[in-house]
């Protein structure tokens, strides 16, 4: 809830207030509004509001609450309302987010039909907290008004309008969406050190970053990166976030760059050959701090498709421990196991054929909670039965016995995206009536049953966390084909937020993240604490290093085969940013 107050103090800059009470946190967003007044916004989560008993006071005890909450700002000035015929708490509102799929009506008139086109709030709304309700209206007025006078056709210069706008729009209300949930969500960054959580406000929209928030105050950023290196028992001075170490369970990564697992279905029969040798060799003399390899699946029939990579058969063991020996004796990247089962989305053909879809020939039958297909084309599993689980856990413990001795760093358990451990967390996909489906807690059952058996070999994030999890890998969606994610930048890394801050575990954030920009804006605001990168590491083994380069960070380890290109990369770099600072645009 959120009520909008003036007050005759003036706050020269725009000021965020924040205070604690026995019930919650509440916010103050406070700007000058002319040269006499100055706009108080007070904001609490519902649930905040009425533990307080705002929701049942009289509008001036509201006030009253707020002039007292906020008094060591408001400097004895009262703070004032417009709406004196609201009663009691109506005065408190929520945010109305306004989507219209058109911008323009077209009414009935006398000799036709008559547009009525909608501009600003009218047409969409962008939360207050970053601050472009009358920006947008403006920019809605001059980009309708050039659509008019380009054409005489008053439809195309609608659907011009209409289309000019609303992308950018659309970017500005994703913005504002991440900063509304930022402001709902406070008490999560309230345990955070000063710089992080001010860093954390700054950056709560993604549209301002790492590098963006530098050109603004360089000096605050270079402060923020000695106070994050120090934290990693670094000297206290600048280092990029995403340089710094990191150590769980006694395995320390020399930086939070992680090479995402990616299916390569290149296997013959669930054997790496050389070419997997070259695919991860490459990538972990890249730079990155770990590398994972593909999920290995722990049997033949839980294999994605034929040329999916194992670990259920001596040859598996001998050529993993090869790829294995190799990254640590020539890198000094750590290398990851990811464990899986494919279940309902097993027997498919490779990922550039018909992805998800069946083979031709030669299936094998497939398992999952319920007898549910993946798809219409997909052949129907087979329900599991508790023998069948059974066989499926001592087939993850063999695999995460040999990934030991094969000397992997790194265990991952994959749960995710629609394969048989993910299958029994989703409802939509377990429809058991035992104790294994139904409520959250039962179909978290199995799945903890299998990372148990993995943990003691090996010797929901909750869950995951009180059974004995070190870290998180958050990833979404795929679990249904009925599935619709909304896609952007960093589309996944508020999900990794939310478990790192409320669970207390670390996490490691994952999706659309692809320049370092990205990354040392995550692990600096706390949103993470490693950023794992698929596509861009397909694109670039080397994507790490070239980061380093980029950002001007000399410290980092490259092959003493490659020392000269890194010499020539950081000289060419640094005269192309010298030509674009001289260049007449560049300085105005």
């Amino acid at each position: 809830r959120f009520v909008w107050f003036g007050t005759k103090k003036l706050f020269r800059a725009f000021t965020f207030a924040f205070e604690p009470t026995v019930h919650g946190w509440f916010q103050a967003h406070a700007y000058q509004y002319d040269g006499d007044t100055s706009t108080f916004i007070v904001e609490t989560p519902e649930s905040v509001w009425r533990q307080a008993g705002l929701d049942r006071m009289s509008q001036q005890d509201g006030i009253a609450f707020c002039e007292q909450l906020f008094a060591r700002y408001l400097d004895g000035h009262p703070l004032m309302t417009n709406a004196a015929h609201l009663r009691g708490s109506a005065i408190w509102i929520r945010f109305p987010r306004v989507i219209c799929k058109t911008w323009t009506h077209w009414a009935p008139a006398n000799d036709g039909t008559v547009p009525i086109v909608l501009m600003g709030d009218a047409a969409h709304t962008a939360h207050f907290s970053v601050g472009s309700g009358t920006k947008l209206a403006l920019e809605d007025a001059i980009a309708l008004s050039g659509a008019l006078h380009r054409t005489s056709d008053v439809r195309i210069a609608l659907a011009d309008y209409e289309a000019e706008r609303s992308i950018e729009v659309l970017k500005i209300q994703n913005a504002a969406r991440n900063s509304t949930e930022w402001f709902e969500n406070v008490e999560r960054y309230t345990a955070f050190d000063a710089e992080q959580f001010a860093y954390s406000l700054l950056t709560r929209s993604q549209r301002i970053s790492h590098e963006n928030l530098r050109l603004r105050d360089r000096g605050f950023v270079a402060g923020l990166e000695s106070w994050y290196a120090t934290r990693a028992h670094l000297p206290p001075k600048p280092v990029p976030p995403m340089f710094t170490p990191f150590t769980l369970r006694g395995v320390t990564l020399k930086n939070r760059v992680v090479v995402s697992p990616m299916a390569q279905y290149s296997c013959v029969d669930g054997t790496p050959d050389d070419y997997y040798l070259v695919h991860v060799g490459s990538r972990a003399h890249g730079g990155a701090g770990l590398v994972f390899t593909e999920m290995v699946c722990v049997a033949a029939d839980a294999r994605i498709s034929p040329g999916c990579a194992g670990l259920y058969s001596d040859g598996h063991r001998s050529a993993w421990k090869r790829i294995v020996g190799y990254v640590h004796d020539r890198t000094s990247a750590k290398i990851a196991l990811q464990l899986g089962h494919a279940g309902p989305k097993g027997s498919t053909q490779l990922g550039w054929e018909e992805s998800d879809e069946p083979l031709a020939e030669g299936n094998w039958p497939l398992v999952a909670p319920s007898a549910i297909a993946y798809g219409p084309r997909n052949q129907l599993p087979r329900a599991m039965t508790r023998p069948d689980m059974e066989r499926v856990t001592a087939e993850f413990v063999r695999a995460a016995t040999w990934g030991a001795e094969c000397g992997f760093d790194w265990l991952e358990l994959h749960c995710a995206h629609g394969y048989l451990l993910s299958a029994f967390l989703c409802p939509l996909t377990n429809l058991r009536s035992d104790e294994y489906g139904g409520s959250l807690e039962n179909r978290l059952r199995y799945p903890l049953e299998v990372f148990g058996a993995l943990r003691a070999t090996w010797l929901m994030a909750r869950a995951f966390k009180e059974a004995g999890a070190d870290l998180i890998d958050v990833s979404s969606g795929q679990t249904t084909r009925i599935a619709s994610p909304v896609y952007g930048r960093m589309y996944q890394t508020p999900f990794a937020d939310r478990i790192r801050n409320e669970v207390g575990i670390a996490a490691m954030a994952v999706g659309a993240i692809f320049e370092p920009d990205h990354v040392n804006s995550i692990l600096m605001a706390g949103r993470a604490d490693l950023c794992a990168l698929a596509r861009p590491h397909l694109a670039d083994p080397y994507w790490t290093l070239h980061a380093a380069a980029a950002l001007g960070y000399p410290d980092v380890e490259w092959p003493v085969q490659y020392l000269q290109g890194k010499a020539q990369l950081e000289r060419n770099l640094a005269r192309a940013a010298q030509l674009a600072a001289e260049r007449p645009e560049a300085n105005g």
